[in-house]
């Protein structure tokens, strides 16, 4: 089943305009973490982080995940993320801080990976009316569509992230 595509709320849009909250986003993806693990992974201060992860549970996008025993046996509280993968629609009037923060975010995510992680990298320029511009757009999200349908199918299998940008250029 592909994912289903709606409008993101305005409380779901804001969250999401901040490239540190789509990085704890992902990370609560792959694993439930608590606070002090995202905030180490994220080389950032506890409390901003909390403060972040706040803004997440409040838009329905993180959650708390069950108490657990840490390593020294304190209880720990960790957080996921709700779904594995979201396909939300900026409200109109989003502005360029929001259309920017998943490239923020996807570049923290690479120089945390490093080099030796990016498996295919394409830039590529074409000349396309509006209406070649919507069909390329189409087929782009089917095959998407196609993969995270499954994607329960391969989670034993490592993740992968990517981004795909389509864009007009600067005259």
């Amino acid at each position: 089943m592909a994912l289903p595509h709606r409008d993101a709320s305005e409380r779901e849009a804001k969250a999401l305009a901040h490239p540190l909250r789509l990085r704890i986003l992902r990370l609560c993806w792959q694993a439930e973490l608590t606070n002090k693990q995202i905030a180490e992974r994220v080389d950032r201060d506890p409390g901003t982080v909390l403060y972040h992860v706040r803004q997440l549970v409040s838009a329905g996008l993180l959650e708390p995940a069950p108490v657990r025993a840490g390593d020294s046996g304190a209880l720990e509280k960790p957080y996921r993320a709700k779904a594995r993968s979201w396909w939300l629609d900026d409200p109109p009037g989003t502005g360029a801080e929001a259309a920017f923060a998943p490239i923020e975010a996807l570049q923290e995510e690479l120089r945390t990976a490093g080099p030796a992680a990016v498996r295919t990298f394409v830039r590529f320029a074409l000349h396309l009316s509006p209406e070649a511009a919507a069909e390329l757009d189409r087929r782009l999200i089917a095959l998407l569509d196609e993969y995270t349908a499954t994607d329960a199918d391969r989670l034993d299998q490592p993740a992968h992230g990517g981004i795909i940008v389509l864009h007009r250029l600067a005259e």
